[in-house]
């Protein structure tokens, strides 16, 4: 179990639910500890389609999500009738996919007469290096902090001021870095999701083989873009002879791992901030974390980075806030509504 340190003096126990695009996850929470976190994967349904069927995904949460649900109960040892509330997603994502989550969080509240919260993706992977800190924070385990958030869908750099107070300083003008990856894996024949496996491949190459642009890493703000890159990909390809994967994954990979670090570096001695939580899907990659890690160290700043179970999508990451607000006395109106395109920052 997961202690992320106590920030209430009467833990709650609280249910969420994560169906934001195609991971069905069901996570319990007792205050501090974690009691179950349980995702269903839907990466071979969607893998023939070469990337995520949002009527697919939808389906399935609606087969998947009683039998999640049904488990990380067991696991958890309590019933639903002990819950004291219940969280779900609410945005961003796929609209088909986030309305299963939020509807069973709220059919849930109802029946039980708890309160329901709505729960914003982003602000779940911002936080989760914190949830995942090794040293427990204490009642506000949220210290100032540069956030590089990495997904599929999303490129973010974050000041995080404290619980519920944040600063976009940057993301993506076009393609996310995740987005990239996986387009470029396509780009290569290799199996969906891409990122992972260039990820794999990247490790046997030599990252000085092809030389590709660093979009944006000498621009005057903290935005990002990958589109180019990818696009140098494709131009690239007919060109060669003979495609070596390795040298072309790491290579492809070193350019993209370059900008997040460098940009990321930046905001910190921009905001004169000496910590950097790393978190979302990309940060699972081995080379961005080896090279923040050097980064980090070379500079005197400390680095968070999210256990790999917290950085794809979860339920766990997402019960972490839903906790939290709870303490403070926040819920959500029963009437509130999924919002796909829901920001991390008004």
């Amino acid at each position: 179990m997961l202690d992320v340190g106590c920030f209430s003096s009467s833990p709650s126990l609280l249910l969420a639910i994560e169906t934001s695009c195609d991971e069905t996850a069901v996570a319990i929470l007792h205050g501090h500890e974690l009691l179950a976190s349980e995702v269903a994967s839907q990466i071979a349904l969607h893998t023939v389609y070469g990337g995520v069927v949002p009527e697919v995904a939808s389906r399935n949460h609606l087969r998947t999500l009683q039998p999640v649900l049904d488990r990380a109960l067991e696991k958890a040892g309590v019933s639903l009738s002990q819950m004291d509330g219940f969280a779900a997603t609410c945005g961003p994502g796929l609209a088909t996919s986030l309305m299963i989550g939020a509807s069973a969080a709220k059919a849930l509240a109802i029946g039980f007469r708890k309160p329901y919260l709505a729960i914003n993706h982003l602000e779940g992977h911002l936080l989760s290096p914190f949830f995942g800190a090794p040293d427990g924070l204490g009642q506000n385990p949220q210290r100032p902090a540069i956030a590089l958030v990495v997904s599929g869908g999303h490129t973010l750099l974050v000041e995080i001021e404290e619980f519920g107070r944040y600063r976009l300083l940057g993301q993506t003008r076009d393609d996310a870095a995740g987005e990239a990856f996986d387009k470029v894996g396509k780009l290569l024949g290799l199996p969906y999701p891409g990122g992972p496996e260039i990820d794999r491949l990247a490790r046997e190459g030599n990252a000085r083989r092809h030389d590709f642009p660093r979009s944006m890493l000498d621009s005057d703000d903290f935005n990002f873009s990958f589109s180019g890159l990818k696009t140098a990909v494709r131009y690239l390809l007919p060109k060669l002879d003979t495609v070596h994967l390795p040298d072309l994954c790491a290579s492809f990979q070193e350019a993209v791992v370059d900008v997040l670090v460098a940009k990321t570096l930046r905001a910190t001695r921009a905001r004169r901030l000496r910590l950097v939580a790393l978190s979302g899907g990309v940060s699972c990659n081995f080379r961005l974390r080896e090279k923040m890690r050097t980064a980090c160290a070379a500079a005197g700043v400390e680095l968070l980075v999210a256990p790999p179970a917290l950085c794809t999508d979860n339920a766990a990451m997402i019960g972490y806030v839903a906790v939290r607000k709870l303490a403070r006395g926040e819920s959500s109106p029963l009437t509130s509504d999924i919002d796909p395109n829901l920001r991390l920052v008004a």
